[in-house]
């Protein structure tokens, strides 16, 4: 009989860690969220040096943790029905002593399920929770706290079953060597030699996104500073890249077609981040990049920058934060983004460059 959920690890079914050879975390998420288990990796990879500790990413953000550190094997799962039964079959190839699902979902669970590990944990929240038979309660109880960070979410799943995390780790990324050179060539075109400044301008969400012609004028304070200015978005995002560099007063070299570990080496690089809340900051975060992170509906406890590098949020404060985000239903435009202002974000960028 599978173990009931309740606030801490099941009694029942103690895990020997000294007999523990191959660890997997299961984190189907976005860039952000991919970014934000690198923290968890690392208590992993420290806890237990001589074990395999793997993770199993979405296929298209896979590439970002290849190459990192803290993990041995980053394993990639599709969208297709097919793709995720044989990742399953993978999985219980790979004879996994315990597997932590830090996302959730119906396809986490199902593979967290299929791998046929001896311990599988989760929180007692989740949908299909008896698929587990560690279950942990909230990251809240935990901490002690109702606020808690995406990454600290995380790790409390690793610290109920008896994981270290009390020093809460930082996220960490690491610059791909081919990555690099890449973007060394791609400077080296641009005629960049000197200092430059990093910009995001786009996001999911309107109610997350700052307007372009503040990005603009950001773009003209940072270049008065001696900052050279790029920004990066995606094939979809092109149009924004257009029009900031249409109304920018300053030249703006922009990126559509880079890739995540290339976007990664470009966002080492850069003297400063200026972005809204989007997985693109999380990465500058996570290697350390001075970062000022623009914050309109969502919330700023869960996903501010986790890094001990010089980092500013800069928000316009409502009773009706945080949201989902889809849109306004307070006001019908999102005031949370529109009104903040040039000038705060200009403050915060003098804070973190120590101006």
């Amino acid at each position: 009989m599978m173990p009931a959920g309740g606030s801490g690890p099941s009694q029942k079914n103690e895990i020997d860690w000294g007999r523990v050879t191959r660890v997997l975390v299961v984190k189907l998420r976005s860039i952000g969220d991919t970014v934000l288990s690198t923290p968890s990796l690392i208590a992993l990879k420290r806890f237990l040096p001589n074990a395999e500790i793997d993770i199993l990413l979405e296929d298209w953000v896979a590439p970002l943790l290849v190459g990192s550190d803290a993990v041995d094997n980053v394993l990639a799962v599709g969208n297709g029905l097919a793709d995720r039964l044989n990742t399953g079959r993978e999985l219980r190839r790979r004879h996994y002593d315990v597997v932590f699902n830090q996302h959730g979902g119906t396809t986490a669970t199902f593979l967290t399920f299929a791998s046929g590990a001896r311990h599988r944990v989760g929180y007692s929240h989740y949908q299909y929770s008896f698929l587990h038979n560690h279950l942990s309660g909230s990251a809240a109880d935990f901490w002690g706290r109702t606020a808690v960070h995406s990454a600290e979410q995380q790790l409390a799943l690793l610290g109920f079953i008896g994981v270290p995390v009390g020093d809460l780790p930082k996220s960490r990324l690491s610059v791909a060597a081919e990555a690099a050179r890449s973007i060394d060539e791609k400077l080296a075109m641009a005629g960049i030699s000197g200092p430059y400044a990093l910009f995001h301008p786009t996001t999911a969400f309107l109610t997350k996104q700052w307007a372009t012609e503040n990005f603009a004028h950001t773009a003209e304070f940072v270049n008065d500073i001696g900052l050279a200015v790029m920004a990066v978005g995606s094939k979809p995002e092109s149009k924004t890249l257009n029009s900031l560099r249409e109304l920018s007063p300053v030249p703006v070299i922009t990126f559509d077609d880079l890739s995540l570990p290339e976007i990664t080496a470009l966002a080492s690089r850069a003297s400063l981040f200026v972005g809204n809340d989007s997985g693109i900051a999380h990465i500058a975060a996570a290697v350390n990049t001075p970062s000022v992170v623009i914050f309109g509906s969502s919330n700023r406890d869960h996903w501010r920058p986790w890094t001990d590098s010089p980092n500013e949020i800069v928000y316009k404060q409502f009773p009706c934060q945080p949201c989902p985000g889809y849109e306004c239903k307070e006001f019908g435009q999102p005031r949370c983004i529109l009104e903040v202002s040039p000038d705060s974000v200009f403050g915060a960028i003098k804070k973190v460059l120590q101006i």
